[in-house]
């Protein structure tokens, strides 16, 4: 048996499966959304620390309550919140709260390093600008806490942590690097361009490893604290959407995932190592790239998504109904909210948005005409909206449009929701029966040998709903859609 971990920014996931990819298991916790704390507006983190303990806590609560005995578990798979940056000390110690995905403290820095080192060299060796990612966090450190780096190791993404908490080493990928915005394709290294540029030693950076291969092992400490056998590996380690893509058997070009978590993000895949969209499509590598055979996951996120819809849910409706409540209510109001606009983006900076941060609003509320189920059906239709607005954006840079798979345990299970997107961009979407954990459980298998393919992971026998366009509606759809992208662009122009 193998075990995955899904290390996300509201909760943590864990699956268990069988060496068939059969799930044997599966266990969240906590059950209540993790905090994020925000010292000043635009800033986002989190304990590393207490990412380890809901780990620990999660691992033991699977493996009570699926009867198994741990020493059957053969392997682990780590799944991670991408663009995090921890920072530990020589005695492996973290020095501060990793500043997060949605943190947007970075951008000044990033975007000065693009001028600095201009599009040409960013874009042939990085893809991408430094923009608000890892690296760029890092800089902001060393410019701002110069006490906390000089005290500094190692950096790490978030999945790093978790893998050198579990074996008491420090590793990375090449994914991760890159998706750090520190990996550089041309010489297939870390990259001494940008480290060289912003003055940071390169023994900061950790050994490299495979994704899929035995990465380290779980120490004794490591499984003193886990609950998990001593001396099993870690066989597999990806950011969430590189992650979500394998669940879902987004493999090679013209593959499209998409997934509608607190954020939300269309990741497809391309053999294309280039792009004309410098600032607002990330460019990674895949998990199963290489220096010969280019997989490169071209990314495009959206920082105001399910938050938008649980903070609704929260502050709207007070809980009182589920999400799948909410959903049923939605429907009722006819295509369009009665007029009501939600721009979603109310969560950090939005790279989508060239990174602007404009904030989330809302426009066309009567107090004489509507009432708070309006704004569940505006506030899904906004993020769908939104979804469609950056998928033309990737289309545009030369991503086939293709069939979309998304998981079921994200927004994709409101049907509001996913039939918008499959209407205003005509194509099918799928769902299938998988998670991200489940997703990094089966990589782990995949990295013992387990699977023959990486495409045996997941079959169409797995797929639990198929949306199709709405033709019948679909002019409304369209009219409604424009609405919003017209309002959009005005606040993007007084912005």
């Amino acid at each position: 048996m193998f075990i995955g971990y899904d290390v996300g920014s509201s909760s943590l996931k864990a699956s268990i499966v069988d060496e068939h990819g059969k799930v044997i298991a599966h266990a969240k916790y906590p059950e209540t959304e993790m905090p994020i704390d925000s010292p000043k507006i635009g800033w986002a983190e989190q304990d590393p620390e207490q990412w380890w303990q809901n780990l620990r806590i999660l691992t033991q609560k699977i493996i009570a309550e699926s009867h198994i005995d741990k020493n059957e578990i053969k392997g682990i798979g780590i799944s991670y919140q991408m663009h995090g940056l921890v920072l530990v000390g020589k005695d492996k110690e973290v020095l501060r709260p990793s500043i997060i995905w949605c943190d947007s403290r970075a951008v000044e820095t990033g975007d000065k390093a693009f001028d600095d080192l201009g599009e040409e060299v960013c874009m042939n060796k990085l893809l991408n600008s430094p923009g608000n990612f890892t690296a760029s966090k890092l800089k902001w450190v060393k410019e701002n806490e110069p006490e906390v780096y000089e005290k500094i190791w190692k950096f790490m993404l978030p999945g790093d942590f978790i893998a050198l908490k579990l074996s008491g080493e420090a590793t990375t990928t090449v994914t991760g690097l890159s998706e750090g915005v520190l990996w550089d394709f041309q010489k297939h290294q870390a990259s001494k361009t940008l480290l060289n540029h912003w003055g940071i030693d390169e023994s900061l950076v950790s050994t490299v490893v495979d994704n899929f291969t035995e990465q380290c092992v779980v120490s004794k400490q490591g499984a003193e604290e886990s609950g998990l056998p001593e001396g099993i590996p870690i066989l597999y380690r990806a950011g969430d959407q590189p992650n979500n893509a394998l669940s879902l058997n987004v493999m090679n070009p013209g593959e499209i995932a998409a997934t509608g978590g607190t954020s939300g993000v269309v990741y497809g895949v391309t053999d294309n190592i280039h792009s004309k969209e410098s600032v607002r499509v990330n460019n990674f590598a895949h998990i199963n790239h290489t220096k010969e055979q280019p997989r490169i996951g071209k990314m495009l996120c959206l920082n105001g998504a399910g938050i938008q819809y649980s903070w609704l849910r929260h502050q709207v409706d007070q809980k009182r109904h589920s999400y799948q409540e909410l959903n049923d209510l939605a429907s009722q109001i006819p295509i369009g909210s009665d007029g009501i606009i939600v721009l979603p983006f109310g969560n950090g900076a939005e790279r989508v948005l060239k990174n602007k941060d404009i904030g989330s609003s809302t426009y066309n509320v009567n107090f004489n005409r509507h009432k708070s189920v309006h704004l569940f059906r505006a506030g899904l239709e906004g993020i769908a909206y939104s979804f469609v607005y950056g998928t033309e954006i990737l289309m545009n840079d030369g991503l086939q449009k293709g069939i979309i798979k998304a998981g079921g345990d994200n927004l994709f299970r409101s049907s509001l929701f996913a039939q918008s997107i499959a209407t205003l961009l005509d194509t099918e979407i799928r769902i299938f029966d998988t998670t991200g954990s489940t997703g990094a459980a089966r990589a782990a298998a995949i990295g013992a040998g387990a699977f023959e393919t990486l495409t045996d992971i997941l079959t169409e026998k797995d797929i639990t709903t198929t949306y199709i366009p709405d033709f019948k509606n679909m002019d409304q759809y369209r009219e409604s859609y424009g609405k919003w992208k017209n309002k959009l662009e005005q606040v993007l122009i007084n912005s």
